[in-house]
């Protein structure tokens, strides 16, 4: 298996970043059958959603995984914890508190660790 180029790196992480989308859409999800029950049809077309980013997501992962270690690929994927962090606060109206920061930042390290050993 050759060396993975800047390209592969980018698919990589715009798989994850798609995959981020999954937290999204399920706590929307959550929200609208919190707020209008099961008679909610944001509900439904929340988890339609959710299942169908999963799905491409999982077809994607696949084409995309082949130019990769499994150990490389799978530290990688911890970045969706990034996403899903800043999903959080944009979307969601959400706070980070310092220990998540640290935690991100430390996520990101290894990350870097893994990739360019």
């Amino acid at each position: 298996m050759g060396k993975p180029g800047p390209l592969d790196y980018i698919k990589l992480h715009l798989n994850i970043l798609l995959f981020s989308f999954t937290t999204v859409f399920s706590k929307a999800a959550s929200m609208q059958l919190n707020k209008e029950g099961l008679h909610s049809r944001l509900l439904y077309v929340f988890a339609f959603l959710m299942l169908l980013n999963c799905g491409v997501y999982a077809l994607a992962w696949q084409q995309v995984i082949k130019k990769f270690e499994l150990s490389i690929a799978y530290a990688n994927k911890s970045v969706y914890l990034i996403w899903g962090q800043l999903w959080a606060v944009v979307i969601f109206g959400e706070h980070l508190s310092l220990l998540n920061i640290l935690g991100l930042v430390l996520v990101f390290a290894g990350v870097v660790v893994v990739s360019y050993e």
